[in-house]
């Protein structure tokens, strides 16, 4: 494995102690299976990545998880495609613009996995007869983030935005991050292309966005920025204090802009493919990265919401999911639950999978989503057959993904469930 960090949870080390919460576990007895809910359809995905695991490098390997994730029920796959700096597709935007249409890693050569995962996606499974396929919903992982060495910053240093102090490096663990500027009308056309070129090229069902589709609340001190800013608050410059609530909502709103430019964008293109969207909870995305996830549901630019709640104790598991702006946002559109399966070194115990489960079904969720692949069986003290054998009691029947393009309703709430 060429790669030690998970950039999905840039976040937990951005602010670990606020956000993860990784205490004690919380387990509660679960003799039987946790029920689905009554709706015929449920979300039922995986996050595919290509870091800490291997599942993208070898076509067959690639093939074997599909047919895996296939038997289980699973019905949607989320693989990442732009991560690194690089796409993981041949790519003719990333080409013009980077020097390099693909990923430089050895196993991605020659090959085109979106499309397998596609093609393998949404073949008719026989052992689940003629059901729908399942959903293949690619995720732009890091967003307007960028190694601080990739050809991408150091082709377009001006795309870069900064600090207060005129930093550029966000640190992610070890690894050293710069940030696209999301106001500049150069990088929001590059992101909007790559975006573009996925919806046209590729029979996929929606693109996912998560909270790396902002950017840290301390950045936007860079030249462009503040000349922008200052050209809309009469020469006034912006607030020193990075959390100025007027500075975080100007910036927040501009992000906002931008993203219901792209969903007009891909709407035009591809009026079925749905704009899903995998934050962490509002106040984490809003304080900490600009992005509004709130507000984007109510203007219509969200129509799947997949929230990661990667907590261990079940009580601050439950809790999250009991926000105005949760409840409000599955009224109309469907609201998945993220739950953290385990990283490579950090171990999930089936117990507390199962019991997330449960509980996001038996407050009516719209359906669950993994993170990751790699730790649904393959990286855990139990043995990959005992995990599988736990997904397939979960999953027991297939069904549908829930889609609100194809008439899916969101389902009464639980009479006094939250």
């Amino acid at each position: 494995m060429r790669r030690k960090f998970f950039a999905p949870l840039a976040i937990a080390l951005f602010s670990i102690a606020a956000i993860l919460c990784f205490s004690s576990v919380t387990l509660i007895a679960s003799p039987t299976p946790p029920k689905p809910n009554s709706n015929s359809a449920e979300i039922r995905g995986v996050w595919l990545t290509n870091i800490d695991s291997d599942v993208l490098f070898k076509r067959d390997r690639l093939s074997q998880a599909i047919q895996t994730l296939h038997q289980l029920n699973f019905n949607t796959i989320y693989p990442t495609i732009w991560n690194w700096g690089y796409t993981l597709y041949p790519s003719s935007v990333a080409a013009n613009t980077i020097g390099r249409s693909l990923d430089p890693t050895p196993g991605l050569q020659g090959r085109d996995i979106l499309q397998e995962i596609i093609q393998q996606g949404h073949q008719q499974n026989a052992f689940q007869g003629d059901r729908q396929r399942m959903g293949v919903i690619p995720w732009f992982e890091f967003g307007f983030m960028a190694p601080a060495d990739s050809q991408l910053a150091k082709r377009h240093p001006q795309w870069l935005t900064r600090r207060r102090n005129n930093q550029e490096i966000w640190l992610e663990g070890k690894h050293k991050r710069v940030w696209l500027n999301p106001f500049h009308p150069e990088v929001q056309q590059f992101i909007q292309s790559l975006i573009l070129e996925v919806v046209t090229k590729y029979d996929i069902d929606g693109i996912q966005f998560d909270d790396h589709f902002g950017l840290p609340s301390e950045f936007g001190y860079d030249p462009f920025t503040v000349n922008l800013y200052q050209q809309e608050h009469q020469g006034k410059k912006p607030p020193i204090d990075s959390q100025d609530s007027e500075w975080l909502r100007w910036r927040a709103d501009k992000i906002t802009t931008f993203l219901k430019q792209v969903f007009q964008a891909v709407k035009q293109q591809k009026l079925n493919c749905i704009i899903s969207i995998a934050p962490n909870p509002q106040r984490v995305s809003y304080d900490l990265f600009l992005a509004d996830w709130a507000d984007w549901d109510r203007q219509g630019l969200v129509e799947e919401l997949v929230l990661q709640v990667y907590r261990n104790d079940l009580k601050v598991f439950l809790s999250e999911l009991q926000y105005p702006e949760v409840q409000a946002a599955r009224k109309h559109i469907p609201v998945g639950i993220g739950i953290l399966s385990g990283l490579k070194g950090k171990y999930v115990p089936w117990g507390q999978i199962q019991n997330q489960v449960q509980v996001a079904r038996r407050h009516n969720f719209a359906g669950v989503s993994f993170f990751f692949y790699e730790t649904l069986w393959n990286l855990a003290k139990e043995s990959p057959k005992k995990r599988q054998l736990g997904f397939q009691k979960i999953f027991s029947l297939p069904v549908n993904r829930p889609n609100t393009l194809v008439g899916w309703q969101p389902e009464k709430l639980a009479r006094n469930a939250l």
